[in-house]
């Protein structure tokens, strides 16, 4: 049965749908079965491992709206064993349409039930807000990955996210854990950069994975050809950032 992984933060442009492609590349390389699911109506996920979908195609929108079967929504990505749960633009809609829904919270995680059994694991790509979609994504989720760009306001973000996962966690899904912190972006010779790797490791301690994500043009240009890093230039820096990424992952869930 799938171990349910969201990928998530507020702040939008930290490395969150990378991450989530990129992750998924590679496990799927490490010979396991994913899906990852964009619960983002941007739908970069979807777009930036190559599968496209148009609005009026069935994707994530009609399963949790509608109740339909997500099995027939499933799309093959160009990786053996990686499947994309698509989004598209009217996933916008769904945050107005979900309020007045009975078990609203619960929507993603029922959708998600019915193919926890044909995967290894689930990536979920959260949309950058706080949002009815996002706490749907943290109800279904198990573990979270917290990309934080190595900025300057990164901590400040991040005290608020954990503040609304500890209040789902309460209220929704006590199972939920912080699987780890993942630093992106990073540039080694920017003293910023430096001190807020510094400050993350000592905020949450026990809880940075050890690998750093660096900055890096193969990582910027890979989406735009529908492309994973793995696929994109498997023998570069961010290839291998992202596959020492994957090995902790197996190792914590």
């Amino acid at each position: 049965m799938a171990r349910i992984i969201g990928v998530v933060n507020q702040k939008g442009g930290v490395g969150k749908t990378t991450t989530a492609i990129n992750l998924a590349a590679f496990l799927a390389m490490y010979g396991k079965y994913i899906l990852m699911v964009d619960v983002d109506p941007q739908a970069n996920a979807t777009a930036g491992i190559g599968v496209s979908v148009g609005d009026d195609h069935p994707n994530i929108y009609h399963c949790i709206v509608n109740d339909q079967n997500p099995s027939a929504m499933l799309k093959k990505t160009s990786i053996f064993g990686f499947d994309v749960l698509p989004a598209s633009q009217s996933l916008a809609g769904a945050t107005v349409e979900l309020v007045s829904m009975e078990e609203r919270e619960y929507r993603l995680k029922n959708v998600l039930s019915s193919l926890r059994m044909n995967y290894d694991y689930i990536i979920i790509d959260c949309p950058p807000s706080l949002g009815l979609l996002t706490i749907n994504a943290l109800t279904a989720s198990e573990k979270l990955i917290i990309p934080v760009q190595c900025e300057y306001f990164a901590l400040e973000g991040l005290s608020q996210l954990l503040k609304t996962v500890h209040l789902v966690k309460q209220g929704l899904n006590p199972d939920l854990q912080v699987m780890g912190v993942l630093l992106t972006m990073y540039d080694k010779r920017s003293q910023l950069n430096r001190h807020v790797l510094n400050e993350v490791h000592k905020n949450f301690p026990g809880k940075v994975f050890d690998t750093v994500i660096s900055r890096t043009i193969d990582l910027a240009e890979a989406p735009s050809f529908g492309k994973a890093v793995l696929q994109f230039n498997p023998n570069s820096k961010a290839a291998a950032e992202y596959r020492r990424l994957a090995e902790e992952v197996m190792k914590l869930a």
